[in-house]
């Protein structure tokens, strides 16, 4: 598995203390990138929160996602939460070890005490005393938030004395930002009141049966204001792949107002969903991939993004008038950049692929953070995608007509186009007819009919 190393510094460990202000929960951050640049420590926030026992648990859940591995629970995994600054929010991200479980905490301007926040994105510093002190806040007194270093400090700080290093492997970095674009394609499916969600949530298992993922994908059905299960992806039916993987909702039931579920039109087979716990000012919200045994890393629904140089101009051209917005708006880049809307949607599709945005179901909008890791590293390394730059590098595409031939290895792979779809005789389109997007072979076929040259020559 190829993987690097991601190197987190921070000025000193995060902690929850007592202060002039009262308790002040600091959250320290590490190297990461703002509208002046690449800064060692970026400060985003100076403020109270308007519900402190609310925001400790949804941070608690982010963490808790961040920390677990809800397949091949063994090996260990935990990487710090992601924080972006998008002016009038905070949002911490995060994703589990074994790559199936985005969750993110939105705290919303009216979360913050209606204090504006700074723009940008980075690391912040998770550690266990900190966790220990986050659930031990019970009530509603004033609690102060500090992200990143205190101000008198900004300029006076030694360098890093807490270091972290943690193996990033590829399949992490793509199934990030993969998970964005899957997201772009739900709806809204069903949304509960208060009461719904607790007694829906709390009926779900809080771990696998028989120790390991539950084998074979389940369904709920919106029925007046509750969910009901099915036994069958029915019109409007949402997927609910390894219900126990939404325990980290759990930490904020006391505290919801609502339960959205998102999802894409049902076609039979297992997908990705969405779950999204209302707060007072917050949203968090567990995003799952089809399978508990399979991550966001191999769903391909990206790849078609990544294949052509048009896209990657048009993305290069829309990323620099990007500037941290809470909510992207097509057509204001459209109209700046002089580029079609829908060719500004495909180049936001690439750029998710990247981790340079990220898709906010409840607005329904991209919005515009930058992952403090080489995210670039994983489109490079997509195994699919460098086969079939490789295959065109080779020349090993026929065309004719609708139909292509592929010679790959000592076989010949028919490839045929149908409006905008591809079949292929191989054994991946035998296995998933397209749902985990196209073969090696098609979108090699895909990249030759484009006209794209490979990037570096043959591999």
């Amino acid at each position: 598995m190829t993987r690097s190393v991601q190197a987190l510094a921070y000025a000193r460990p995060s902690s929850l203390e007592s202060s002039q202000v009262g308790p002040s929960l600091g959250l320290e951050t590490s190297g990461g990138l703002t509208p002046r640049g690449a800064e060692a420590h970026p400060r985003f926030f100076a403020g109270f929160l308007s519900d402190p026992r609310t925001a400790a648990r949804g941070l608690l859940a982010v963490a808790d996602v961040a920390a677990a591995r809800y397949y091949q629970r063994t090996l260990p995994a935990s990487l710090d939460p992601v924080v972006t600054g998008n002016g009038d929010r905070l949002r911490f991200e995060s994703f589990s070890g074994c790559c199936g479980v985005y969750a993110r905490l939105d705290v919303l301007q009216e979360g913050l005490d209606g204090r504006e926040t700074g723009h940008g994105t980075t690391n912040v510093d998770v550690n266990p005393p900190l966790r220990e002190a986050l659930s031990r806040v019970t009530t509603d007194d004033p609690l102060h938030l500090r992200v990143g270093p205190e101000e008198m400090a900004v300029t006076t700080l030694d360098g890093p004395v807490v270091e972290k290093k943690v193996p990033l492997p590829d399949r992490w970095l793509r199934g990030f930002a993969e998970a964005q674009v899957a997201s772009a394609g739900f709806d809204l499916r069903a949304e509960l009141t208060a009461a719904q969600a607790v007694a829906f949530l709390r009926s779900l298992p809080r771990s696998p049966s028989s120790g390991r993922a539950a084998q074979g994908a389940r369904w709920v059905l919106a029925s007046g204001r509750s969910l009901r299960p099915t036994t069958r992806p029915v019109p409007g039916a949402v997927c609910l792949p390894g219900p126990e993987r939404l325990v980290a909702l759990q930490r904020v039931l006391r505290d919801a107002t609502a339960l959205r579920v998102y999802g894409p039109v049902a076609d039979g087979a297992a997908t990705a969903s969405a779950w999204e716990v209302v707060l007072p000012g917050m949203r968090l919200t567990l995003t799952l991939s089809p399978d508990s045994s399979r991550g966001f890393s191999g769903e391909g629904g990206v790849l078609e993004a990544l294949a052509t140089d048009d896209a990657a101009a048009d993305a290069e051209l829309v990323s620099v008038l990007l500037a941290w917005e809470p909510r992207i708006e097509p057509a204001s880049l459209a109209e700046q950049s002089g580029l079609g809307v829908e060719r500004v949607r495909a180049a936001l599709t690439r750029l998710g692929t990247a981790g340079r945005v990220g898709y906010d179901l409840a607005d329904a909008a991209y919005f515009h953070r930058e992952l403090p890791y080489d995210a670039d590293r994983a489109e490079r390394h997509n195994p699919r995608l460098v086969a079939a730059r490789r295959l065109v590098g080779e020349g090993a595409v026929s065309l004719d007509g609708a139909r292509a031939t592929v010679a790959s290895g000592d076989r010949r792979y028919q490839v045929r186009e149908s409006g905008s779809a591809f079949t292929c005789t191989c054994q991946w389109w035998a296995d998933y007819r397209g749902r985990r997007g196209p073969c090696k072979h098609a979108l090699a076929v895909r990249m030759v009919r484009r006209g794209a040259t490979v990037a570096g020559g043959a591999r």
